[in-house]
């Protein structure tokens, strides 16, 4: 599986992006997809997971109420949907996909990694 995140960009604290995650390969809709970031001199977190039929989802407490993870299996995507954005919220995005059914929090459960794309909350 191979993963192409998009989506990210510059906005003000209080707007919103909404983050696509493309996939090739026929087993995209066996696997749960989560997205972690990264921002400036920290390790990268969890963000947001869904499971692979997209019944369960999971969320770091910091963006919970705030974002929503989905997905659409007949077009091998992944979304994150950013609203209430905070300055603290920059960072470089990461989608992965994990062969385990349900969600997961941690990043050694993931088996693929798109590239990353850039979110700046400026305030």
């Amino acid at each position: 599986v191979q993963l192409q995140a998009s989506g990210g960009g510059l906005v003000q604290a209080g707007g919103s992006l909404r983050l696509s995650c493309a996939a090739s390969g026929r087993t995209f809709s066996t696997y749960a997809m989560g997205w972690f970031r990264q921002a400036p001199g920290k390790e990268r977190e969890f963000v947001a997971a869904i499971s692979w039929r997209g019944v369960s989802t999971n969320y770091a407490d910091s963006v919970k109420g705030r974002f929503t993870i989905s997905r659409e299996n007949a077009k091998n995507m992944v979304y994150l949907q950013m609203n209430g954005l905070k300055p603290e919220d920059t960072a470089v995005y990461y989608c992965a996909g994990s062969r385990l059914i349900s969600t997961s929090r941690l990043e050694y459960e993931y088996d693929y990694w798109g590239q990353g794309t850039q979110v700046t909350v400026s305030s």
